[in-house]
């Protein structure tokens, strides 16, 4: 297969002008990312989610900047066509402009990374300001914000009622407004996605929020079955691939056990005046 060219901002917005729908991923390592690019996909998050999928944590709130900044670089390697998006963790954008600019920055010069992505709504508007302004791309990220989750009240729907719903709607404006070259929903009514999606003059992408958006973005270990404890309900299964690691290393267990593994061609022989000699050696000391 021939090497894509590289995908730029203009790019998406092209894709968005003329109705082609943007596909958008998350994954977290080079060997993923090697996959991704194969199938063509425009844009790449690696998302904080490494701390639940890659890490084990429960939530996303653990996660630092060098984790980022390992898992970014490798996705890097593995995709370096698409349009990677690093996610800023708890605490590296919110205490200050400053700080926010200052670790967008680390992730472009040391993951090679096309823009970054932090969530919050006006309240992070002039983080975002701050970050554009300085000549970074910078997503915004609105409903469900996994880093303010408590606050939330838990792993939920967003914007249900009307008067939520009218927020995160000036709230995209006010990320927009701000600077923002795309912004992710994440869990907010199909509905409320499609108003936004009308207004707004930027790439708007859905995870969980229904079909009325520019792009689809969904989790590489929800797709495949690889997340252990629960497969949310706004993904959708595209291959078993959690199982069929499973089924091989049950299977290695169990011909191992048997002697069946390894075989001939699985090991590396020498030749026969070869350990001849080595006998000799090994005798004479």
């Amino acid at each position: 297969m021939a090497e894509r060219k590289k995908i730029t901002l203009p790019d998406l917005f092209k894709k968005m002008n003329d109705g082609v729908p943007i596909t958008m991923i998350t994954c977290y390592d080079y060997a993923m990312a090697y996959l991704v690019e194969k199938a063509g996909i425009d844009m790449v998050l690696t998302g904080d989610s490494l701390g639940m999928t890659m890490l084990g944590y429960e939530g996303t709130l653990p996660v630092t900047m060098d984790d980022m900044m390992r898992h970014t670089a490798a996705v890097r390697r593995g995709s370096p066509p698409s349009w990677l998006i690093g996610d800023m963790p708890y605490m590296s954008y919110q205490p200050s402009d400053e700080t926010a600019v200052r670790n967008a920055g680390r992730f472009m010069a040391e993951t090679g990374c096309d823009s970054v992505k932090l969530e919050g709504g006006r309240q992070m508007a002039s983080r975002v300001k701050a970050i554009a302004d300085a000549g970074i791309p910078v997503m915004g990220h609105l409903g469900l914000t996994p880093q303010s989750v408590s606050a939330l009240g838990g792993f939920k729907v967003q914007g249900k009622g009307a008067e939520q719903a009218a927020r995160i709607v000036e709230d995209a404006k006010i990320l927009e407004e701000a600077g923002a070259f795309s912004i992710l929903f994440e869990m907010i009514p199909d509905r409320v996605q499609k108003l936004i999606t009308e207004r707004a003059h930027i790439p708007i992408i859905s995870l969980g929020s229904g079909p009325h958006a520019h792009g689809q973005l969904l989790i590489f270990h929800d797709m495949f079955g690889l997340y252990p404890r629960f497969t949310p309900k706004m993904a959708k299964v595209f291959g078993k691939a959690g199982e069929v690691i499973l089924d091989g290393l049950k299977q290695y267990v169990a011909e191992v056990q048997e002697h069946q593994f390894p075989q001939p061609e699985n090991w590396f022989g020498i030749k026969d005046d070869q350990l001849a000699e080595l006998e000799k050696l090994v005798a004479s000391e």
